[in-house]
């Protein structure tokens, strides 16, 4: 009775979906999880009750993540819901800790070899083996293509052909990147270590080669769960088969949506598949999001509905369960500068109003666009944190340029213009301003000294006053020597430490967090989704990349980009993956006789905030005139004057308020107070029939006039 009591709690508050997942039967079960949809409590009450109800034991359960800290808060909620002594783990410390375990049976006595913390080291040298002069961004990108090989399940051999079959976009020459993973394998094993793929592995090879060591571990887990199951690789299936050995008491939690690291080996077909491999299944969909407000979900949905190829098979529309909140901040700017500063200024403002200063995100594609909001939010004051990944000034490339760059000002003449001197400058350091090259940490190194030679474009367009002489101030153009002052000043003021901050991320950095306000940045063509995305499959996982920083927000979510660079750059247009910032109109029709037609280009008049400056894209916003958070200058007489009017006129045609103007509309007015006719329809929503039916009398009330001058309390009609 006591045991059937707390089983009972373990269900009390669950939705009736994660009911289902947590009473499906003994068996594969496959819990597809939406954002925010509470998988966790989900996953964690599954095995809790199956404890509780006496159908399983606690220490032969293995529940597998991707992360420790994942592990750490599951094994947390277990030990609350009286369920201790659940092994929760990542896949690589599961394995650490068999093959430990078994070490001395599977290699005659010796002790498991050293583990690699990283193979960077070990990578130059193979490459330099093979006669190829790798700098510490070219050893990591070799390194990612080696842990991709590994993680993929390809042999050296095999390396050149599989990198053609996956379109990897290799650092150097295929044959040349399968030349040093073959010197690699040997210096490992020549040097007596291992690396984490190594010991996945040795894992799958103790299992599957060694009867005894296979029935161990089979008799102490039989009840696997594995979380994140969209982001497993071969190699890490191969280990959970093993694990397995026929058996099927599996379940699996996932969301194909959230498919982003492609990249490493990481692939949703597992997922996808789970029904048909393992026949009979249990399948639950999740999708009542407890995370998000309906208006930061309805985005979401808006923007991962258009999404095509496999994953979207198994894509999840969300149900908001929150109250209503904000609708999402859509706004575009002059230049990455100013998107920066309103960021920054509305960080503060939110802030200063009571958000802590760790509920709030700014959220990138790349790490090198985090220098301009560390930069902007330290101009306003407001301490911030890097998510996974070193500040900018921090950056071992970007303090290597800089002591060019200080070198350069004893070579290069002062008269040269900055950003040329810049990029002499840091040709020293092997930067071109050509295209960046291929692989992911030399493009990103490339990228963080391109935003170097940005900076000092914008530095060199807006030079401070020097002070030359005992007494006079002039402009004069900036030097290298000036520039690599003020670089050192940044440096300086972003070096603070800080306890509590806003957090900057990358996208791919912010999986699995969640905070009250997010801002989604840098929105543009090229950047998100990025040029590096050449296929259908990689611009479908940039689609998934924004779809998971918009789930990321629970209450408050500002989305922007910059038409230009720099102030007066080459402009650029909006994420194709926003419907809300699709001005394109350019959708096809089928026309007669089946022949295809390219619909006329709509034309989209930009409404620009009158008092911050912000391009409108929000209807309401669009229809006052001003960002819903800038202050309002409303005639408040004159409003309740339109009110009164509308609603009289409404009575008259016996229509709904609205019909006549909405409230949006009737507050425009109150504050813009127009003149003229043409005043009157540059407010959105009033067109020729409206100016034609109300024109005059809307104009006479902000002239002055009384409600009874204009219309009396009797009825109102407009002629057929």
């Amino acid at each position: 009775m006591v045991v059937h009591s707390t089983s009972e709690r373990v269900l009390a508050g669950l939705d009736p979906e994660q009911r289902s997942a947590v009473t499906a039967p003994a068996g594969p079960v496959c819990i597809l999880a939406g954002a925010g949809t509470g998988k966790t409590r989900a996953v964690t009450s599954r095995i809790a009750h199956r404890a509780l109800t006496g159908e399983i034991s606690p220490r032969h359960v293995l529940a597998v993540t991707f992360t420790a800290r994942a592990a750490a808060e599951m094994r947390s909620r277990l030990t609350a819901l009286g369920v201790p002594g659940v092994q929760a783990r990542t896949f690589h410390a599961a394995a650490l800790r068999q093959v430990r375990y078994f070490a001395p049976r599977l290699l005659d006595g010796r002790a498991m070899p050293e583990l690699l913390d990283s193979k960077v080291r070990l990578v130059t040298l193979a490459a330099g083996k093979v006669g190829l002069r790798a700098d510490r961004a070219g050893a990591r990108d070799l390194a990612g293509e080696i842990e991709w090989a590994k993680s993929s399940l390809v042999e050296p051999g095999e390396y050149v052909v599989a990198a053609a079959k996956a379109l990897r976009d290799t650092p150097y020459e295929p044959a040349k990147v399968a030349d040093v993973f073959a010197a690699y394998e040997k210096l490992k094993r020549s040097g007596g270590v291992i690396d984490f793929e190594d010991m996945l592995r040795a894992a799958v090879w103790g299992i599957e080669e060694h009867p005894d060591v296979a029935e161990q571990v089979r008799a102490q887990y039989r009840h696997f769960v594995v979380d994140e199951y969209q982001d497993v690789n071969p190699l890490q299936q191969r280990l959970l088969e093993a694990w397995l050995g026929g058996r099927d008491d599996l379940t699996v939690v996932g969301d194909a949506s959230q498919t982003i690291y492609s990249f490493t080996g990481a692939t949703s077909a597992y997922l996808v598949d789970f029904p048909r491999r393992h026949r009979g299944a249990t399948v639950v969909r999740l999708v009542r999001d407890y995370r998000s407000t309906p208006q930061v979900v309805g985005l979401a949905n808006a923007v991962i509905s258009q999404a095509r190829g496999t994953e979207a098979r198994l894509r999840l529309e969300l149900v908001g369960q929150r109250p209503a909140g904000p609708e999402p901040d859509l706004r575009i700017f002059t230049d990455e500068p100013a998107e920066a500063a309103a960021v920054a200024a509305r960080c503060r403002a939110l802030v200063d109003a009571g958000t802590p200063a760790r509920e709030i995100a700014v959220l990138f594609r790349t790490n090198a666009q985090s220098e301009a909001y560390e930069k902007a939010l330290t101009e306003a004051e407001v301490p911030y944190q890097v998510q996974g990944a070193e500040r900018f000034f921090e950056r071992a490339e970007v303090r290597q340029a800089m002591v060019a760059l200080r070198a350069a000002t004893r070579s290069i003449p002062g008269e040269t213009p900055l950003p040329v001197a810049v990029v002499e400058a840091l040709g020293a350091v092997g930067w071109a301003p050509d295209s960046p090259p291929a692989g992911g940490a030399a493009r990103e190194r490339w990228e963080a000294l391109a935003a170097l030679v940005q900076l000092a474009e914008e530095y060199a367009a807006t030079p401070p006053v020097l002070p030359i002489g005992p007494a006079a101030s002039v402009e004069r153009p900036v030097t290298l020597a000036d520039f690599t002052d003020e670089l050192a000043r940044r440096a300086a003021a972003q070096h603070a430490p800080t306890v509590e901050g806003v957090t900057l991320a990358s996208l791919h950095s912010a999986k699995g967090l969640e905070w009250d306000a997010v801002f989604l940045v840098g929105l543009s063509e090229g950047t998100l989704p990025t040029t590096y995305a050449k296929t259908p499959e990689q611009v479908e996982e940039e689609r998934r990349l924004l779809y998971v920083g918009i789930t990321r927000a629970r209450e408050w979510l500002w989305l922007s980009y910059a038409s230009a660079r720099s102030p007066g750059g080459r402009a650029r247009r909006p994420c194709r993956f926003l419907p809300q910032l699709d001005r394109s109109g350019g959708t096809e029709r089928a026309g007669a006789g089946g022949v295809r037609r390219t619909a006329e280009r709509r034309r989209t008049q930009i409404v620009s905030c009158r008092i911050c400056g912000a391009t409108l894209l929000a209807g309401p916003d669009r229809k006052v005139g001003r960002c819903a958070t800038c202050p309002s200058d409303i005639d408040e007489e004159l409003h309740e004057r339109l009110r009164e009017w509308r609603r009289r006129v409404a009575g008259g045609q016996r229509v709904p308020a609205y019909v006549v103007f909405t409230d949006a509309t009737l507050v425009a007015l109150a504050e813009r107070r127009p003149s003229r006719p043409q005043d009157l329809t540059a407010i959105a929503g009033i067109g020729p029939r409206k100016l034609g039916l109300y024109g005059e009398a809307v104009l006479a009330l902000v002239a002055g006039a009384a409600v009874d001058e204009i219309c009396p309390e009797k009825t109102f009609e407009i002629s057929s």
